[in-house]
């Protein structure tokens, strides 16, 4: 039996993988890097900010209040994750509301980060989706104590500073999920 010195998976002094990729336990393919609160990538061996698990499963009202959160401490990344999870655990009729409150989190993590362009455009999205979603069917205005209004409105707000040159902090322009 080979010893663990002699895996694939090996790690440098930097803890990067001597060959391959950075794979989990299942075998699918990880960045092992860590990451700042933005989520960006940092030197192997370097102090992040440690990930949000994958996978958790949560009631809305945990989703809800484990992403604001991490907005407020400007960690609008690691809530896209938190976000990303509902939408892939929770019923099939609240997907297109997880996905767009996951879309608005990744478009403040790349306005945050200087990407206009991006930034913008999913902040956009993520607006249209959520108040698509809150329009196709009754009662849906305030799914889990979200105003879903104001933030699409926030969003589309934030979207148009960036295009106009503002920078952003993430913590500072975090939206108020529950109105």
């Amino acid at each position: 039996m080979d010893s663990p010195a002699d895996s694939p998976m090996d790690r440098t002094a930097q803890d990067r993988p001597v060959e391959g990729r950075d794979r989990d336990d299942e075998g699918r393919a990880r960045n092992a890097r860590p990451r700042d609160g933005l989520g960006r990538p940092l030197p192997y061996g370097a102090d992040g900010v440690p990930r949000q698990p994958e996978g958790v499963v949560r009631a809305p009202d945990e989703t809800v209040a484990e992403a604001q959160r991490l907005l407020d401490d400007g960690k609008p990344f690691h809530a896209h994750e938190v976000f990303e999870d509902a939408w892939k655990s929770g019923p099939e009729e609240e997907r297109e509301l997880w996905r767009g409150m996951a879309q608005l989190a990744v478009g403040l993590t790349h306005a945050a980060r200087g990407n206009v362009t991006g930034g913008a455009r999913l902040l956009r999205r993520g607006a249209g989706a959520v108040t698509g979603w809150a329009a196709s069917g009754a009662g849906r205005e305030r799914p889990y104590g979200m105003d879903l209004d104001s933030v699409a409105g926030w969003a589309r707000r934030l979207a148009g500073d960036v295009e106009g040159g503002m920078s952003v902090d993430a913590a500072v322009r975090a939206p108020r999920l529950r109105g």
